[in-house]
């Protein structure tokens, strides 16, 4: 797994656990959202945003 910058990770754990009913596993629903529910302009750190989001959604939750 890549490491991703700290910001992503911080920002779509944030995201997570404010929303946790709005992300799914699907890539482009979780890129609207975080659109929807951030301020990031450029649309590459959303899409790794989204990316992250998605790819934690996919995992089993960890007890």
């Amino acid at each position: 797994m890549a490491i991703k910058p700290a910001y992503v990770k911080k920002t779509g754990t944030l995201l997570m656990e404010r929303y946790p009913n709005a992300f799914g596993q699907d890539f482009e629903h979780n890129k609207e959202v975080v659109a929807e529910l951030t301020n990031v302009e450029s649309k590459g750190v959303r899409n790794r945003i989204a990316g992250y989001v998605t790819r934690k959604q996919g995992q089993p939750v960890e007890a």
